[in-house]
């Protein structure tokens, strides 16, 4: 009687734990939220991307830090994309601690990047050319400049209204091609051909070349792909576009302008394309560059003899941008809930370092008199970089980060990538998606393969490239622990 009468109870109890089971499923709610802050800085500031410094006189376009949020009901992750060349981690890491202080997300789960516009004022300090460690030298922290200070508050203030934002929606992702805009900037000579570097070294790849006749072939790689992931409200209201293009600043903006180049062109025609103007809250576009440090927009093979207007280019590559994301996003399946991770920690590197010779060579070239014709045009420019790396510290820790949503993966390195480093993590991931993010929480120059650093050419030169030859390996190992990571932590919920 008892086992005849247990038998119902035991089906029942299986019957409840299934039900409650589905139930919590069921139960699961996907959010999303989205803000912008304006980071414009005040006129008499100085551009910075180039090797001269001239003031901001006018601002073509305002600059901003934009923001998304994502929460699966359990963790949360931060996205932030800032109109800047380059932003120091110190700052990025100034605003993750006042946000896990303010709402409680673990700074792990906020990936903050800068788009590499070149018509900005600089987030770098005081020293752009001054490299420590996060705690700084001595252990304290490096002191933050005014803008760098301006510049968390308002990337704090977007986040905080993006967690206000936040409300039930959905999520999709997808890849459109847009392979007309990106070409490899380095060359390699022929037949063996080098050409002369600040330094005195020959190297046999040079970076935008122009149409010199000994040209062989391009150094390596482009990706056409632009990525995107789509966050729309559950009515369909689109909330945010994050996308992620493999390609350096467009430029054409005049001396003096402030501008976020074709990054934000991209935002604002996203916002027209899909029909999201003036909602409340507002649409929200982020394009996050991508392994880009050899690659740019202008095609040596087959030069583009037009005279372009200033921001007539940047609005032509822009458009065919966000127009391919429109496109592929009309057929994207937007999913009421996939699972968020993050995962991240920080690589110690070499840095690179001059010798005595060096400094004492790199010390005879500035004093050395005007009248005197250089080796290279640049050469007085590397000399003070040489002086510089002197003082380096011998190692530099980086943080390193990657993000699952769902069966996309997302990688973030502090460098100018070269793109066949992205291509590789791609093709290596465990995730059916990957892309990965440049420029993200930190900044330290480009990161070249040591088989590009075999063939020399700028971002290879010590001042532009700063940690060890073979950085991007290493880098590259330790994303793809931490994608593994993120991946095995899977709950088994789709």
């Amino acid at each position: 009687m008892t086992t005849s009468r247990g038998r119902p109870l035991a089906a029942l109890s299986l019957f409840l734990v299934l039900v409650s089971i589905s139930f919590a499923a069921d139960a699961r709610v996907f959010r999303a939220g989205a803000a912008m802050s304006n980071i414009t800085p005040q006129l008499g500031e100085g551009i910075v991307g180039n090797f001269t410094i001239p003031p901001a006189t006018h601002v073509h376009d305002e600059l901003h830090a934009r923001c998304l949020v994502l929460d699966d009901g359990s963790t949360k992750l931060v996205f932030v994309v800032v109109d800047s060349v380059s932003v120091n981690r110190e700052v990025f890491d100034a605003a993750r601690r006042a946000l896990e202080r303010d709402t409680g997300i673990p700074g792990g789960n906020m990936l903050m990047s800068a788009t590499h516009t070149h018509s900005a004022t600089s987030a770098r300090g005081r020293d752009a050319m001054a490299m420590r460690n996060p705690s700084g030298e001595a252990g304290e922290r490096s002191p933050l400049d005014d803008y760098q200070s301006f510049l968390v508050r308002r990337i704090v203030d977007g986040v905080k209204r993006a967690v206000n934002h936040l409300e039930p929606a959905r999520i999709g992702w997808g890849a459109g091609q847009v392979p007309q805009h990106v070409f490899n900037r380095r060359w390699v000579l022929k037949d063996g051909k080098t050409a002369v570097n600040p330094f005195g070294g020959q190297d046999r790849a040079v970076m935008n070349p122009g149409s010199r006749p000994d040209l062989d072939r391009p150094a390596g790689p482009v990706n056409p792909e632009v990525y995107f992931i789509s966050v729309e409200s559950v009515s369909g209201r689109p909330i945010a576009v994050l996308a992620n293009y493999w390609l350096h600043y467009v430029g054409g903006v005049p001396t003096g302008h402030i501008s976020a180049d074709y990054f934000a062109v991209v935002a604002d025609r996203l916002q027209q394309l899909l029909g999201a103007d003036r909602q409340d809250p507002p649409f929200v576009g982020l394009l996050a560059n991508g392994p880009c440090g050899d690659v740019n927009n202008n095609n040596v093979a087959q030069p583009d003899r037009k005279k372009y207007a200033p921001y007539e280019k940047i609005r032509l590559v822009a458009d065919d941008v966000a127009r391919e994301i429109a496109r592929v996003r009309a057929s994207v399946q937007h999913q009421d809930w996939v699972e968020l991770r993050a995962a991240s920690t920080d690589l110690v590197l070499r840095t690179r370092r001059p010798d005595g010779d060096a400094v004492e060579k790199a010390r005879r070239v500035l004093a050395r008199p005007a009248t005197v014709s250089p080796i290279h045009r640049l050469e007085k420019n590397y000399a003070e970089r040489v002086i510089s790396a002197a003082e380096w510290p011998e190692t530099l820790s980086v943080m390193l980060q990657v993000v699952r949503i769902g069966g996309l993966g997302v990688a973030a390195i502090p460098f100018e990538v070269f793109t066949e480093t992205g291509l590789e993590i791609k093709a290596r991931s465990p995730f059916p998606d990957t892309f990965t993010i440049e420029l993200a929480n930190g900044g330290y120059g480009y990161l070249p393969t040591p088989a590009q650093h075999a063939l020399g050419g700028y971002e290879t030169w010590l001042g532009t490239n700063r940690v060890e030859t073979g950085a991007s390996d290493k880098i590259v190992a330790k994303l793809l622990e931490l994608l593994a990571v993120v991946k095995r932590e899977a709950s088994g919920m789709r």
